[in-house]
């Protein structure tokens, strides 16, 4: 098979080292890919959201099945217009991305049909925003774009002020362009947070192993927002009772709800979850697979993962077997260009790494590099995502930062703490 991952991240290099363990997988091509997946794939120069180009090359390099990864192409119709010229391919069509592509929406769809989550209201005026804020008074309060915004559209908000701020920066400066049309004034919710993966045909929706992300750019849970610092799984929190809950409460009925609504999903969805003390709740919906959570849940897949994305692409997930590591954990560290996730320098050289971008110390990921005279460059806010298994958690961690401490680029930035939270 001829085999096209889109996207350029993490997350992609992920998904194309496992693909490539299938002896089926004869010819992988990513667009655009990155330098690390330069070494694993064949990288052409098309933009992720570019629906014309793609199909044009899914046509010039007769295609099989592709995958398409990141949230943008996703809500955009890529996989629509993939189908469309006969490539089968894993992901949601627009209809049942928009669970991502507009908060409002996916908000709206868990009141209707009783899926726990935080109580909210949607605002289209940010003066009648910030009255509400100031009527609610209760803080840390949550404000959130509508629409998509790179993983950063959500802000916890401390106090008034902040909340105000926050209103102002999406709704009037449009920090996130049209995506600020609309925002979501939100509870906020305590307890353990857990992201939880699944392979969804419309039919069948099976769970990954959980994980636990950490957001902040700061140890000890501080400073902006990120994409995604580090990742564990599984998450200690989420017992087997949990897991239960969750089958039950959230991810069946939202698939039965994607379905009534007649826009079946196929493909991942990624359910952020936080488990408060009346139960799990939904903080928000993904279409696709998480970074960096994509990098320490795969390591622990045991079954294929070109035979489940051809089985959720043909609507069969439930013939197939899915299965993770019971008795090994994996740990993600990320290492970040310095001033992420605001300004950071590019072009820089990293060294520790082999001529395949690798480490004999661990998984590395490539999210934000460039190949160029035979030299790895960091070019992103997110470089790597430097990724280790063990027979516990403590060790796969262990593992990753003694792998961390050997890979360096000028201001490299990392988290010490990951995992912490998790009590370990």
């Amino acid at each position: 098979m001829n085999i096209l991952v889109i996207g350029g991240g993490g997350r992609e290099h992920a998904i194309i080292k496992k693909l490539k363990e299938n002896p089926k997988a004869v010819k992988i091509y990513a667009a655009p890919g990155n330098g690390g997946i330069s070494r694993d794939a064949e990288c052409v120069n098309v933009k992720a959201c570019d629906i014309e180009g793609m199909c044009a090359l899914c046509r010039e390099k007769q295609i099989d099945f592709a995958v398409v990864a990141p949230d943008d192409p996703l809500v955009a119709g890529m996989v629509d217009a993939l189908n469309q010229i006969g490539v089968r391919t894993f992901g949601p069509n627009q209809a049942a991305a928009v669970i991502e592509g507009s908060k409002v929406y996916s908000k709206e769809l868990m009141k209707k049909y009783g899926i726990p989550t935080a109580k909210y209201e949607v605002f289209d005026d940010p003066k009648q925003a910030i009255e509400y804020i100031k009527q609610q008074n209760t803080y840390p309060t949550v404000v959130k774009a509508d629409g998509l915004a790179l993983g950063k559209g959500v802000i916890i908000a401390e106090s008034f002020e902040q909340a105000a701020d926050a209103v102002h920066s999406i709704m009037e400066d449009k920090i996130f362009g049209e995506s600020g049309n609309h925002v979501v004034i939100e509870e906020f919710l305590t307890g353990p947070e857990v992201s939880v993966l699944t392979f969804c045909d419309s039919k069948t929706i099976v769970p990954m192993v959980s994980s636990m992300d950490h957001k902040r750019a700061l140890d000890g849970d501080q400073g902006l927002n990120t994409g995604g610092m580090g990742t564990i799984a599984p998450n200690p929190c989420y017992t087997e009772e949990v897991a239960k809950i969750c089958m039950d409460t959230i991810f069946v009925p939202t698939m039965e709800a994607l379905n009534k609504e007649g826009r079946p999903f196929q493909g991942c969805i990624f359910f952020g979850l936080m488990l408060t003390p009346n139960g799990p709740k939904v903080i928000e919906y993904n279409c696709r697979f998480g970074d960096p959570e994509t990098q320490v849940v795969l390591p622990l897949l045991e079954s294929d993962l070109l035979d489940i994305f051809e089985a959720v692409a043909d609507k069969r997930l439930s013939e197939v077997p899915v299965v993770f590591s019971k008795k090994k954990a994996a740990a993600c560290v990320v290492a970040a260009s310095g001033g992420y996730p605001q300004k950071y320098e590019t072009g820089l050289p990293i060294s520790g790494l082999d001529e395949n971008g690798e480490s004999g110390k661990a998984v590395v990921y490539h999210a934000g590099t460039k190949y160029e005279n035979g030299r790895f460059l960091t070019a992103g806010g997110r470089v790597l995502g430097i990724t280790q298994v063990g027979d516990t958690l403590d060790e796969a961690l262990k593992k990753a930062y003694e792998a961390v401490e050997t890979i360096h680029f000028d201001n490299m930035h990392f988290r010490h703490d990951i995992g912490k939270k998790a009590g370990l």
